[in-house]
């Protein structure tokens, strides 16, 4: 899927909403789930993830911890109280939006 501008202005609300779902998730996580749930049609890279998770970190939306698996230091991200109110507001304005663009995608050409 080449839509990078698309996917840029809604990476934070994928973000949100899978952690919202998940209590938390390490960063190749998300990838995957967004993987897994577009069939491979949203490919998530790592230049694009890191940021937008430091992003609602700073913001305080996120929180995280690290754990060591297999000899190896993950990074897990999860929504604060904050975050969870974050997550429902930003599902709502993309899910107006959405509705929004569809009514103006279903538009059929006057030909008065």
């Amino acid at each position: 899927m080449n839509s990078s501008s698309l996917l840029k202005g809604t990476l934070q609300t994928i973000i949100l909403k899978l952690l919202e779902n998940k209590a938390e998730m390490y960063g190749y996580e998300i990838t995957q789930k967004v993987k897994e749930i577009t069939g491979d049609k949203i490919v998530l890279t790592q230049g694009a993830l890191y940021p937008a998770l430091h992003k609602l970190e700073a913001e305080g939306l996120l929180e995280t911890h690290t754990q060591t698996v297999d000899n190896r230091i993950r990074k897990y991200y999860r929504l604060t109280t904050e975050g969870q109110n974050g997550a429902k507001t930003q599902l709502k304005e993309a899910q107006d939006f959405i509705n929004q663009l569809q009514m103006i995608l279903n538009l059929k050409p006057n030909f008065s």
